[in-house]
C-alpha cells in the first residue's frame, strides 16, 4: 500500500506518490489531520469534489465555517462534516472536477497494494527478530555431522572390495541413493551457509560477523563448493531487486512474445532446456549467466566494486579450489566424481528447483522501474510447502520465503515459520490474504520438470505490470 503524503499549498490539496503526483482541488484540511487520517483526507476530496459539481458557488457567495470545527482531529468518516470542505475557486470547470474525483479516488489506499515493511513487522511475534547465536551454530554442527557421515559412507562404499567386484551399472545402482542422501545434506548445510549470508547466524556485537563469515565459508566454500562472498554479493542484489524485469539477479527473464527475437545462442538453450536442470548452478557460477561469474570476477554483478572487494572476495574462490583440489588428489579422479561431484550434482538440483519454483508462478508478475517497488517484488515470491519434514530439514526454505523476503536480514531460518503463520493471520485480518502466495508442492520434483518445461524464463507480457 503506498503511503500518501498530503501538503497544503495556499488551500490546493497536492496529493502526492512515489515519483508521481496527483492533484486535487479547492479543499482546505489541517496537515496533522490529513497526515494520520489518509483514507479520512481522501473521503473529504471526494465528497468536496462531488459537492462543487452539484452546486458550485461563488467565493463570495461561502461563508467559511469556525476555526475550531475545522481543526478538530481524529473524526471518524461517518462524521465528516461539510464545515472541513472548502469551495473550489469560481473558475473552475466541471471536467477539471471530476479528474479531481478521480485522482482522490485512487489515492485511496488500495487492497491490492502490499503493506509496508513497518506494517508487517507489527504482525508478527517478538521473537520474529531474536537471533541466538548457539542455535543457529547447533543446526550447522547438525548438518556439518550428517555431511560428513553421508558421505563418509558413501566412501566407505566406493573403496569396498564387493563394490569394484561389481560391474558398473551395478555399481552406479548401488551408490545411488547413497548419493541422494548425500546431496540433501548438502542442500541442508548449503541452507545455513545462505543464513550466514544474510547475517543472520549471529548478531553478536563483537564476534557476529566473523561467526557469519566462518559458518559462511565452510559451509558454501568448502563444503558446497560455492565461494561464499562471491555468492553473497549476487545474492543480496536479488534480494533488493525481487522481481524487477531488469534489475533481479538469480534469475534472467524473457518476455514470451519477444521469443523470435532472442539472439539465438538463447533461442538453442530454451530448445536444450530439460537436458540443463542438474548442471545450471554449475552453469551460473563458472560461466557468470546471467549476473556475473563467481570464480572469475566479471560480469554486472562487479560493477562499481573495489579491488579490495574483488580480493576478499578471491580467499573463498581459493577456498573452494584448494577444498576441491584436496578430495580429487586423495580420492582419485573416479572416486572423487562418485562420492563428491555426484552429490554436489544433487545439492545443485535442490538449489535451482526450489529457487526457481520460489520465484516462478502463473500469476507471478514483474515490475518496471516506473512500477517496482521493495514490497510488491517480495510479494510476488512463493512460499510452497513441500511437506512438513522436508521443510524442516530445509531450514523453511520454502515455505517461509515470503517472510525471509521481506526481512532478509533480520529473521533467522528458526523464526520463519511461526512468522509466516503470523503473517498469513495478519494479511487476512487487512482483507489482503490474496496477495500472499502459497502452493503445496508435494510433488516437487515433478513440478520443476513441468514449469521448467512450459514456461523455462519465459514471462507473458500480460505479466509485466508497466504502469500505475
Amino acid at each position: 500500500m503506498k503511503r500518501l503524503q498530503f501538503f497544503l499549498r495556499s488551500g490546493w490539496i497536492v496529493i502526492s506518490r512515489p515519483r508521481r503526483t496527483l492533484l486535487a482541488i479547492g479543499i482546505t484540511e489541517p496537515k496533522n489531520e490529513m497526515a494520520q487520517n489518509e483514507p479520512l483526507a481522501a473521503a473529504a476530496a471526494i465528497a468536496a469534489a462531488a459537492a462543487a459539481v452539484a452546486s458550485p458557488m461563488s467565493a463570495s457567495a461561502f461563508t467559511p465555517p469556525p476555526a475550531a470545527s475545522r481543526t478538530s482531529l481524529h473524526r471518524p468518516v461517518t462524521s465528516i462534516r461539510s464545515s472541513i470542505l472548502m469551495p473550489p475557486p469560481p473558475s473552475m470547470e466541471k471536467d477539471v472536477v471530476a479528474a479531481a474525483i478521480d485522482a482522490a479516488a485512487a489515492a485511496v489506499p488500495s487492497t491490492e497494494d502490499p503493506p509496508r515493511p513497518g506494517e508487517i513487522m507489527k504482525m508478527l511475534p517478538p521473537e520474529t527478530w531474536e537471533v541466538d547465536t548457539p542455535t543457529s551454530l547447533f543446526y550447522f554442527v547438525v548438518d556439518f555431522m550428517a555431511v560428513a557421515a553421508s558421505m563418509g559412507f558413501l566412501d566407505l562404499v566406493v573403496t569396498s572390495d564387493n563394490y569394484h567386484s561389481f560391474p558398473m551399472w551395478a555399481q552406479a545402482l548401488s551408490v545411488f541413493p547413497l548419493q541422494i542422501l548425500t546431496g540433501f545434506a548438502m542442500w541442508c548445510m548449503w541452507c545455513v551457509g545462505h543464513d550466514a549470508g544474510h547475517g543472520t547466524v549471529s548478531k553478536n556485537k563483537d564476534f557476529g560477523s566473523a561467526i557469519n563469515r566462518a559458518v559462511g565459508e565452510v559451509a558454501h566454500s568448502m563444503i558446497c563448493l560455492t565461494p561464499f562472498v562471491p555468492w553473497a554479493l549476487s545474492h543480496q542484489k536479488h534480494h533488493l531487486n525481487h522481481n524487477h524485469l531488469e534489475r533481479d539477479y538469480s534469475h534472467q527473464w524473457f518476455i514470451r512474445e519477444d521469443s523470435d527475437d532472442l539472439h539465438p545462442l538463447i533461442k538453442a538453450s530454451h530448445f536444450t532446456r530439460n537436458l540443463q536442470l542438474p548442471i545450471l548452478y554449475f552453469v551460473y557460477l563458472f560461466t557468470g549467466v546471467p549476473d556475473g561469474g563467481h570464480v572469475f570476477f566479471y560480469g554486472r554483478m562487479w560493477e562499481g566494486h573495489s579491488l579490495r572487494e574483488k580480493l576478499d572476495a578471491s580467499l573463498s574462490v581459493a577456498l573452494s579450489v584448494a577444498t576441491a583440489g584436496a578430495l580429487w588428489h586423495n580420492l582419485g579422479t573416479a572416486d572423487f566424481a562418485v562420492v563428491c561431484m555426484m552429490p554436489w550434482l544433487v545439492m545443485s538440483y535442490w538449489l535451482f528447483m526450489v529457487t526457481y519454483l520460489q520465484h516462478h508462478s502463473d500469476e507471478g508478475r514483474l515490475y518496471t522501474d516506473e512500477t517496482f517497488t521493495f514490497e510488491r517484488g517480495a510479494f510476488e515470491t512463493v512460499d510452497r510447502d513441500y511437506g512438513k519434514w522436508t521443510n524442516r530439514m530445509s531450514h523453511h526454505m520454502m515455505d517461509g520465503h515470503v517472510v525471509h523476503h521481506l526481512f532478509f536480514t533480520k529473521v533467522p531460518h528458526y523464526r520463519l515459520e511461526k512468522a509466516t503463520e503470523a503473517l498469513r493471520r495478519g494479511m487476512e485480518e487487512r482483507g489482503q490474504g490474496h496477495l500472499y502466495k502459497r502452493i503445496d508442492t508435494p510433488d516437487y520434483t515433478q513440478e520443476i520438470m513441468r514449469q521448467f518445461d512450459e514456461n523455462w524464463f519465459f514471462i507473458s507480457e500480460e505479466q509485466v505490470v508497466r504502469e500505475e
